[in-house]
C-alpha cells in the first residue's frame, strides 16, 4: 500500500507503514537530502562522544532540517514525522541503511 489509511484511521504495523513512507519519498533529491541528513546525523553524534557533548543538540535540527527541506522544497509534501514520529524515524534509517548497503538507489 502506497497512499494512507482512511481518514481517522492508522497503519497497523511498521512494515505497513514503510511502502507509504518510501513513497513519500519518490523524489531523488529529497532522498538523497535524507541520506545526507542521516550521515550528518551520525557524524554529529561522533562528535558529540568524542568532541563535544553540544553536537548531541545539534542531531535533531540536523536530522529534521535536511529532511524538511527535502520534503517542502523537492517532494511537496508534508513529512511524515508530523504524523508518525517514530515510525518516520525507523523509516529513516531503514531508508538510510539500505542506500548505504546498495538495496536502494541512491
Amino acid at each position: 500500500m502506497s497512499t494512507q489509511p482512511a481518514d481517522g484511521e492508522r497503519f497497523a504495523s511498521f512494515e505497513a507503514f514503510y511502502p507509504y513512507y518510501i513513497h513519500e519519498h519518490s523524489n531523488q533529491v529529497c532522498r538523497r537530502i535524507h541520506i545526507v541528513g542521516s550521515g550528518l546525523v551520525i557524524v554529529a553524534a561522533l562528535l558529540g562522544l568524542f568532541v563535544n557533548a553540544w553536537w548531541f543538540a545539534a542531531m535533531p535540527l540536523i536530522g529534521y532540517g535536511f529532511a524538511w527541506v527535502g520534503h517542502f522544497f523537492f517532494e511537496k509534501n508534508r513529512p511524515a514525522t508530523f504524523k508518525y514520529p517514530l515510525w518516520s524515524l525507523m523509516g529513516d534509517w531503514r531508508m538510510f541503511f539500505e542506500t548505504v548497503s546498495g538495496k536502494r538507489r541512491f
